[in-house]
Order: structure tokens, then sequence, then C-alpha cells
């Protein structure tokens, strides 16, 4: 339901931009630019002129998570999983993700990160499917799917992240929805007595002992959606930041030494 929203927003948004466009010269007869130019802005901090400005395009909307962007002049905005960015005066409305030119990486703020740790931090550590490193230096949590190639793809690639250093722990992401045939297996997967051993059969398109259990497949999937996956795999860094989807392990590896390196772990 909060994707529709997002749909909403963004469809109000266009008729918005559209209604608006002609009216400009009519504007510019009744009233002086200047006079429109130095209109008061909305009181109250960035936050609550923001929060006011989207409700205005759709009185339904209710961000998780309003703070300051990792550039000047614009709130960070959370909802749904889904990340905008709107000035501060609550005028002008963007949907991107942000790629630091210096630093050569994307990047989110520091109050974003904060949140995707503490959405991560409640699933414990037993209803993940760990592949542990003997000497770890990081940890990612990858949302996965057992049919997607890109999964798969990764998961060949295990051993050879663990010898960088690189825990892999598992969360579950049916990426064919609640109720799918894809759900059912993967609560099998996660019911099963060696849920390591049947994540990497499914993984390699073998049948799917059918079980079941009390299982966090579903939590897990509403997490992802929160966090903002919409494919899989989608990597997380432990300081909450998205390193993508499928990375080969020597440039994940160059990833997480960024994210350390900058000190947001």
């Amino acid at each position: 339901m909060l994707r529709v929203a997002i749909a909403a927003l963004f469809g109000a948004l266009s008729l918005t931009a559209c209604a608006q466009q002609p009216s400009a010269p009519a504007a510019s007869k009744g009233a002086s630019p200047a006079a429109a130019a130095t209109a008061a802005p909305a009181a109250g901090s960035a936050d609550e002129r923001v929060r006011s400005a989207l409700q205005k395009l759709d009185p339904k909307f209710a961000p998780d998570y309003i703070g300051a962007a990792p550039f000047p002049g614009f709130r960070e905005v959370l909802v749904g999983g889904q990340v905008l960015y709107v000035t501060d005066d609550g005028r002008y409305l963007m949907q991107s993700q942000p790629y630091d030119i210096q630093n050569k990486a994307p990047v989110s703020s520091a109050g974003l990160l904060a949140y995707r740790q503490k959405l991560l931090a409640k699933v414990p550590q037993a209803e993940r499917i760990v592949f542990a490193a003997p000497n770890a230096k990081y940890t990612v949590s990858v949302f996965t799917d057992i049919e997607c190639g890109y999964c798969r793809k990764l998961h060949q690639d295990i051993a050879e992240l663990n010898r960088n250093g690189i825990t892999v722990e598992y969360l579950a992401f049916p990426r064919m929805g609640l109720g799918s045939q894809d759900y059912t297996d993967m609560i099998s997967v996660w019911c099963a007595a060696d849920r390591k051993q049947a994540l990497t059969a499914a993984k390699t398109g073998k049948p799917v002992t059918p079980k079941n259990c009390t299982n966090p497949v579903a939590m897990q999937y509403t997490l992802g959606q929160q966090m903002g996956v919409n494919g899989t795999p989608a990597i997380f860094a432990a300081d909450g930041t998205q390193l993508g989807g499928y990375v080969p392990p020597a440039q994940l590896k160059a990833a997480l030494e960024r994210t350390t390196a900058g000190g947001s772990r």
C-alpha cells in the first residue's frame, strides 16, 4: 500500500506541475514577480515544512523518516522504503540516489543510515542464514531470493567472500510476493534442519523439500520493503549503506573498506 501511495504522490506531483506551468504568465499580471519571490516561507523547522508540503500533495502521506540530506538545502525522506529529497522550503521534490563524485560512491545521510541500522537490528541472528568468514572483517546483510539469477551468482561467490573476510547474513525476500510458490519454498528453506545446506541446494535449482514451521520469512520480506528493497540481491553494510545488487567479491570488499574508512561504522 505504501508503494501505491508513492505512485499516487508522484501522480499528484505531475498533475500539479502541469497545472502550474500555463498559469505562470497570468500570475505575473496579477502580482509582481518580486512579491511572489519574497513570499514568506512556511513556519517551523525544515522537517515540519517538508512534512506539511508532502501532506498537501496527499493528506495520507506519512513518512517513516525525515532528516537532513547528505548535501545542503534538502531534507531526506523515507516512506515505504522509497527515498525522496525535498528542498528545505518544501517546494521541490526529487527521487534519486545521490552520488558523491569526490568519494566515488553513493551517499546517504547519517540519519538514514542509523534508521536502516535500527531496522536491521530487529532481525535476530538466529533468524538469519549465516555464512561466516573464519576471520571476519566485515558483515553484510543480504536480502535474497532462491530463484533470481544474480542471487545464485552471488551465492557462488560465498567461498571467495569468506576468504576476503566478509561474512554473509541472508534475509528472506521472496520477490514473487507473499503467498507465491517462491514464498512457500523459502519458508521450507528457513524451516529445514540444515538451512545453509537447504539454501545452497535451492540456489542450484534442486527441488525444495516442503517444510513448515514458525518462520520469519514474511517479517523479513516486509522489513526489506521498509529498507527500500525492490530487487534481489540487495546488499547492506553494517552501517546501513546499501551497496547495490550483485557485486563481485573484490569490488564488494573495496566498497566495505570505504564505509569503514569514512568512519560510518
